[in-house]
């Protein structure tokens, strides 16, 4: 074991800022993180064993005790139970012989939920080590329980003609694109990358970061900040070190672009990297890859090398003896709160992914405490394209505000769930069109952290920063889905993926969450939701990151274009109790702390 421990610190030159990898290195090679290697790995990287078990605790995939042979995570979300979750979950449990949560008698089989695993378009969907099953039936479930307990690998199911695993083909196997319309900026695989360094290298960064704002194009992820913008503040600073990556860690259920762009335009997700280094001087990039995407993993090292060979990567790029830049791919391990771009470097340094108080922000002292650019994915692609075509020609679509096309990850009540190119400023009723949605109710827009509208009165709002923002998902409900429950869902998704650093996330979702469950039993009255609207403004007021700004919206947005759903359920209060106070438990409660205390005196 300390042989190995050795050979796994060298490759990472007992770096304490590579945790991540040397943890993902050691539950590869055991299976998980055993207790007995903490002491040489804290030696080695100066560190306690607490600083490490901190770290590894905080992830849902590093496991801490030996997994089953075959550990299984079903997505769980809202889209998965909309089409069989549970049916499939009961046959897992039948077939494998186990519950969720456990493993069975003979260590053969792991059962776990995971929040989303980015296949909201192809659910019900799970993992099995790096593979992917999905659009489940029980009677799948049943026949690949059936192979694994005859003998076969989830590989051998999934990939019978044993493709390359660094190979789209083989990624195709598993996983769909579901690319259902395409516009004028993505997936055109038209692009001339060597006459494009060639164009890049004869520019000087300035002109470059004047050319990417004046295309008018802001951050795909979600807050639209000007990347131009962003850009310049990053490259306006004494530091000579700086950094560039690509947020990758596609967390927000019903969120799947990036993980298409990935896919099928890998090399123009690398190009626009390359461009934000040479407009900010940075010297090394990271894709910071989430770890359900795992099996992308070794198709994304097979395009990099291929970068590096074509000379857009490496030393000397474009022929410029400066221009050296590199990019390294950083598995995450299982934490929604990463796609926080200060909580992504946190964990880029081997730590716990807790959001940073902002400022400093990331541009003036990011990785490392050094000037770093965090893009997301359709970002960078977005970049490759106007370096391609020009700002004029970006500019010269969408809005005022809103330039340029985006994605859109569509799933729920819809003909044809898939990834659409869009031009801002295309109404709402007219995406439902596109993507086959009959008698549509409800959206949520930008995933559980968006609003819910409702179609009948925002469906003439345009989709655009200025108006109804999105950040690439759209999850359709019909007149058929219980809202409510698809409330508590999201809230209690967001209960379970707080850092827990600060009190009115870590409490006061917790405190939404009851609030919600009340109303559902028919237990609430009109006091609860008062008290809901007062509590969820403070904790999108007081709460250190996005996460707890956007957690109490799924009940605040439903309320306000929703609220029906909830005053069918109030009971009247009489008197000063709330509906939900049960006397009789109450007492029942205080008997039982009194005897416990009088035994504890006799005792």
């Amino acid at each position: 074991m300390t042989k190995n421990i050795h050979e796994i610190l060298d490759r990472y030159h007992s770096d304490r800022t590579r945790l991540m990898d040397i943890l993902w290195d050691v539950q590869h090679q055991w299976g998980y993180i055993p207790d007995a290697i903490l002491p040489e790995l804290a030696d080695k990287l100066g560190m306690t064993e607490l600083d490490i078990q901190e770290t590894y605790s905080f992830y849902h995939f590093f496991l801490s005790q030996p997994p089953a042979k075959y550990q299984i995570f079903l997505g769980d979300t809202v889209i998965a139970k909309m089409h069989g979750y549970q049916a499939v979950y009961d046959a897992l449990e039948q077939e494998t012989g186990c519950v969720f949560g456990a493993k069975d008698a003979t260590g053969t089989f792991g059962l776990e939920t995971s929040s989303c695993i980015g296949l909201s378009d192809q659910e019900p969907a799970m993992l099995i080590g790096k593979e992917v099953f999905t659009r489940l039936t029980p009677e799948k479930i049943t026949q690949i329980i059936r192979r694994l307990r005859n003998g076969e690998t989830p590989d051998a199911i999934v990939n019978p003609t044993q493709l390359a695993n660094d190979t789209l083909a083989y990624i195709h196997t598993m996983v769909e694109s579901g690319i259902r319309h395409k516009g004028t900026v993505f997936f055109q695989h038209n692009i001339d990358f060597t006459a494009l360094i060639n164009k890049l290298v004869a520019m000087l960064p300035e002109m470059l970061v004047q050319t990417v704002s004046e295309s008018g194009l802001r951050g795909r992820g979600g807050a639209g900040f000007s990347t131009g913008l962003k850009w310049r503040l990053c490259a306006d600073n004494q530091e000579k070190t700086r950094f560039v990556i690509c947020n990758a860690d596609e967390g927000e259920p019903g969120t799947f672009k990036d993980r298409v762009l990935l896919m099928e335009s890998p090399k123009e997700v690398i190009f626009g990297m390359v461009t934000a280094a040479y407009a900010t001087a940075a010297q090394e990039g990271i894709i910071y890859l989430r770890s359900e995407y795992y099996y992308l993993k070794a198709y994304l090292e097979k395009q990099l090398a291929e970068c590096r060979a074509e000379g857009w990567l490496g030393q000397h790029i474009g022929g410029k003896s400066d221009f050296n830049f590199d990019i390294r791919i950083q598995m995450g391990a299982g934490a929604y709160i990463c796609g926080d771009e200060t909580a992504l470097i946190e964990s880029l340094e081997g730590k716990r992914g807790t959001p940073r108080v902002k400022p400093p922000y990331p541009v003036n002292m990011g990785y490392l405490g050094k000037p770093t650019c965090v893009n997301n994915v359709e970002t960078l692609v977005s970049v490759t394209h106007i370096m391609d075509k020009g700002a004029s020609w970006f500019k010269g679509m969408g809005t005022a505000e809103s330039a340029g096309t985006r994605l859109l990850s569509i799933s729920g009540d819809c003909d044809a769930p898939g990834i659409y190119e869009i031009e801002w400023g295309i109404t709402l009723n007219e995406v439902l069109h596109q993507a086959g949605a009959k008698d549509a109710w409800a959206v949520q827009v930008s995933g559980p952290s968006g609003d819910c509208v409702s179609v009948e009165k925002d469906g003439h709002r345009a989709i655009a920063l200025e108006d109804l923002s999105c950040n690439g998902s759209f999850m359709i409900f019909n007149r058929s889905r219980d809202l409510l429950s698809i409330v508590q869902h999201f809230t209690q998704f967001f209960v379970n993926e707080s850092c827990g650093i600060c009190v009115p996330c870590r409490s006061g979702n917790v405190d939404l969450f009851k609030k919600i469950s009340r109303v559902i039993d028919g237990k609430a009255c009109q006091k609860d939701l008062d008290e809901v609207v007062v509590w969820g403004k403070l904790v999108r007021k007081t709460s250190r990151c996005g996460l707890g700004a956007t957690s109490p919206k799924p009940i605040l947005t439903t309320l306000e274009k929703f609220p029906e759903i909830y005053q069918d359920k109030l009971l009247k209060q009489v008197g000063v109790l709330l509906p939900s106070f049960d006397l009789n438990e109450s007492r029942r409660g205080y008997l039982e702390a009194i005897s416990t205390l009088n035994e504890g005196r006799v005792s």
